[in-house]
């Protein structure tokens, strides 16, 4: 079982008379991804601040990678990268400079610092464009830069901040394959989005933030179960076996011209099971099923938004 990458007890912070974090608990285990989701204004970008050191909170504690973010905020710093919503590249300097001044700045040995470089520039498929200057950069490969100069560190755990905002397609996927092989090499993921399928695609846990209280958590299947909605559709070979799975199955919605029946549940394993078994007794042969549920989206707009 993975320690606690980050944890976060009561975790309070107001800006003169409004309440941004009203008591929040969290707790990321090492070596996963951790999706934080919300409105605009929720405050997921206070939330990261005040975990990655950046502003103080009012009341609460919080430990990241098992310092005080309070009392050991130089040890907290050293463990952790942080990437947010807009590229902190330098457009002056090429791709290749930007990483060698980091590595500067984190005091690194010069011929460590052009081999950790090296590495990253190819990883990030950015060696041809090494020596053009970032401003020639497109979007992916100005985050490809930043997310790039944040691993020059070797952090053990990445705040990552919407970090595919504005990014095409394309982009994005490759931005998730990137998450995902940090992930893989042991690395803690602590990832702000409004993407909901970005969530749903990377995300270990998901929590929702809604008005500075977190108003749910879990997996994104957990999540998908709590909307109402989840149905089991059925479909069979003929009306005959249509109308006695109608008869056993009362609560149902038939459909004659498909010869299906929509059967509420939650989603899970154990009422489809249960389900199944019913069929089983009577001797219901079923020619094809289904499970659906609602998709994040259905969860977002179900839990957030409403009044304060």
């Amino acid at each position: 079982m993975n320690g606690s990458a980050i944890a976060a007890t009561g975790l309070r912070k107001s800006y003169k008379d409004k309440v941004v974090l009203d008591g929040i608990d969290l707790d990321v285990r090492a070596g996963t991804i951790f999706a934080l989701l919300g409105p605009n204004g929720a405050g997921k970008t206070t939330t990261v601040n005040v975990l990655s050191t950046l502003v103080t909170p009012d009341a609460g504690t919080v430990v990241v990678a098992g310092h005080d973010v309070s009392t050991e905020t130089r040890a907290v710093r050293a463990a952790i990268g942080v990437t947010g919503q807009f590229a902190a590249v330098d457009d002056l300097l090429t791709g290749q400079e930007n990483l060698l001044m980091m590595a500067d700045l984190l005091h690194r040995p010069k011929a460590e610092g052009r081999r950790v470089v090296a590495g990253l520039l190819d990883r990030f498929e950015l060696t041809e464009a090494a020596a053009k200057p970032a401003s020639t950069y497109s979007g992916g490969m100005r985050r490809k830069l930043d997310l790039a100069m944040t691993l020059v560190g070797q952090p053990k755990i990445i705040f990552l901040d919407e970090p595919t905002t504005g990014l095409d397609p394309r982009s994005r996927r490759t931005m998730w394959e990137i998450i995902r092989e940090l992930v893989a090499d042991g690395t803690t993921i602590f990832l702000t989005t409004q993407y909901l399928d970005e969530a749903d695609q990377l995300a270990d846990r998901i929590a929702v933030l809604d008005h500075g209280r977190l108003v749910a958590e879990g997996t994104a299947a957990e999540l998908k179960r709590r909307v109402p909605g989840s149905h089991i559709r059925l479909r069979f070979a003929d009306r005959h076996e249509l109308d006695v799975a109608a008869q056993a199955l009362p609560g149902s919605t038939r459909d004659d011209d498909d010869l299906t029946l929509r059967v509420p549940g939650d989603g899970g394993v154990r009422s489809l099971r249960a389900l199944l078994d019913r069929l089983d007794a009577r001797s219901i042969d079923v020619e094809d099923l289904s499970v659906h549920t609602p998709d994040l989206d259905d969860v977002f707009l179900a839990l957030t938004g409403g009044p304060k």
